[in-house]
């Protein structure tokens, strides 16, 4: 038997699209629409695990409360801290240095904005948030809100993905992931996209 994970990404925050990482903003009106649009009625999961940030645990708590689902919160899952960037547009930053936004995305890895957690700390902690819960709840069917790049780093530690190449997937707002796992190391027997797409080199 299989532990089935379904990862989404939470809705669109107060202020809009910007490097957030760890800013602790509400959803929106419409982020909440979002969320509620893309789960609907469906109720195929045993529990919830969510990041604690409020634009995950708001709805996580509420869609607990609806479906009598156990809920637990894991700061592993939180985004990525972006350092110096948090808060901030791509349209800021490209006014700060046009060239700043072209070398993170080439070269991740090395090229972080200041202050930001290095990107195989943030994987760490999340294939180790990841391999706590099929240890802890084998065969079940979860559902897990969360973050952009948390899911980059699920789907890296699941297929075997260079971290240097995690951001050329974009994850939608509200979008879906659904990874099937066969045991706790990291192995995929079924990965269903929903709403994600990977993006050319």
């Amino acid at each position: 038997m299989a532990t089935t994970i379904d990862f989404i990404r939470h809705g669109e925050p107060v202020g809009g699209r910007k490097y957030r990482g760890q800013i602790d903003d509400p959803l929106s009106e419409k982020g909440w629409a979002q969320m509620r649009e893309a789960v609907g009625d469906h109720r195929p999961w045993s529990r919830i695990v969510s990041s604690p940030l409020v634009r995950c645990s708001a709805f996580a708590e509420e869609l607990s409360i609806r479906h009598q689902l156990p809920l637990a919160f894991d700061d592993r899952l939180k985004e990525v801290g972006f350092g110096s960037w948090e808060g901030k547009s791509a349209a800021e930053l490209i006014e700060e240095d046009p060239l700043q936004l072209p070398r993170f995305k080439a070269d991740p890895i090395h090229a972080r904005p200041p202050g930001a957690e290095p990107l195989q700390d943030f994987f760490r902690r999340v294939a180790a948030g990841v391999e706590s819960l099929l240890q802890n709840f084998p065969e079940e069917h979860l559902l897990v809100i969360c973050h952009a790049g948390v899911i980059r780093m699920v789907l890296a530690h699941g297929l075997n993905i260079p971290l240097a190449n995690a951001y050329r997937i974009e994850v939608p707002t509200a979008g879906f992931t659904r990874i099937s796992y066969e045991s706790v190391k990291p192995m995929l027997a079924n990965l269903k996209f929903h709403g994600i797409r990977a993006l050319p080199a």
